[in-house]
């Protein structure tokens, strides 16, 4: 059988993509003996993964490892009702990339695809018995994010890549290059980063800690930039920046990020790891109020995206501030 020879009444240049399953092919007239054939040696095509093949004699692009990868994870369990594919549908089911090769798809320079695609992490059910084969990685969750976009392709959230990225690195330099690139660029928040790396269980790993504490760092400072660029764009009164409260006895009150002491408004800058998140946080704000102090939390993410709305409230708790009673005299110092 040539190349030119048409396997089905559909011929094969026809097919709309160079990869595809085998359900995919028999649902456009092609048999398995008939693909069996193609992919015989020197023939036109081959088989890439089990149960999805190139359409193409040569080496497979980095689109069609991603596809390929999708179509091989995607496939019905055994003993699923199986149901025909349209020609054009990616037929990827629940699967979607994560991992290094997710980040490089996002645009990440520390993820460049010629590293990053080698190896394709693929994120499927926990329930799913798929083995890890060739370039492809196969990684479970009890519960599957739901993923985002890009050109067609399913991937895990960022926050989840991350933490998938990182579990299969042992190079401190490129975890922390990771991270940092996901906070300098917009991508998500210190705070949510941290989350997933904790509840992966990597935070036991020394050189992970010590690059989510340069994640945090980096992730203040442009909080804090923010935060400053707010109040001046906005025209709010300028605040005391930085400052510890206390009562004139010495009585330690907590650390806040911007002071008004005529209005008696403080703003805390939500920032901080969940090591000392909460609880803390919680009882300083409680101490605060009962002295009379209104205590405005924001967090990175607000910052970034809503600093309008934000000064509307900060200007909103300091104009009722003449409407209550005064606050106690509390003492300020620099932090």
């Amino acid at each position: 059988m040539t190349q030119n020879t048409p396997l089905s009444r559909r011929p094969v240049h026809e097919v709309t993509h160079r990869v595809q399953s085998s359900a995919q092919l028999r649902a456009q007239g092609v048999s398995a003996a008939q693909t069996a054939a193609q992919c015989l040696p020197g023939g036109p095509w081959q088989q890439l993964l089990p149960g999805v093949y190139l359409l193409h004699p040569g080496e497979p692009t980095n689109d069609d490892r991603v596809r390929g990868a999708l179509l091989y994870a995607g496939r019905p369990p055994a003993g699923a009702r199986r149901t025909v594919p349209a020609q054009s549908g990616p037929g990827f089911g629940e699967a979607m990339v994560t991992g290094l090769a997710a980040l490089a798809l996002y645009g990440f320079s520390s993820a460049p695809p010629g590293i990053a695609l080698h190896r394709i992490d693929v994120l499927v059910p926990r329930t799913r018995r798929l083995r890890s084969t060739r370039f492809v990685q196969v990684t479970r969750a009890a519960v599957l994010p739901r993923p985002q976009r890009r050109l067609g392709v399913p991937l895990a959230p960022v926050e989840r890549a991350l933490a998938d990225a990182v579990a299969s690195l042992a190079d401190a330099s490129t975890v922390r290059r990771i991270l940092t690139e996901a906070v300098r660029g917009g991508h998500c928040e210190p705070a949510s980063v941290v989350r997933e790396l904790n509840e992966a269980k990597l935070l036991g790993r020394a050189h992970v800690v010590d690059a989510v504490d340069a994640l945090l760092v980096e992730g203040r400072a442009m909080a804090e930039g923010r935060l400053y660029e707010m109040v001046r764009t906005h025209r709010l009164p300028q605040p005391l920046w930085n400052v510890e409260l206390s009562l004139p006895g010495g009585s330690f009150l907590g650390g806040v990020d911007a002071y008004w002491p005529e209005q008696a408004v403080a703003l805390e800058l939500g920032a901080r790891s969940p090591r000392e998140e909460h609880v803390a946080y919680a009882a300083e704000r409680e101490h605060l109020e009962r002295l009379g102090v209104t205590v405005v939390r924001v967090t990175p993410k607000q910052l970034r995206d809503s600093t309008a709305q934000l000064s509307v409230v900060l200007r909103t708790a300091m104009m009722a501030a003449e409407d209550r009673e005064p606050a106690a005299y509390v003492v300020v110092m620099p932090r």
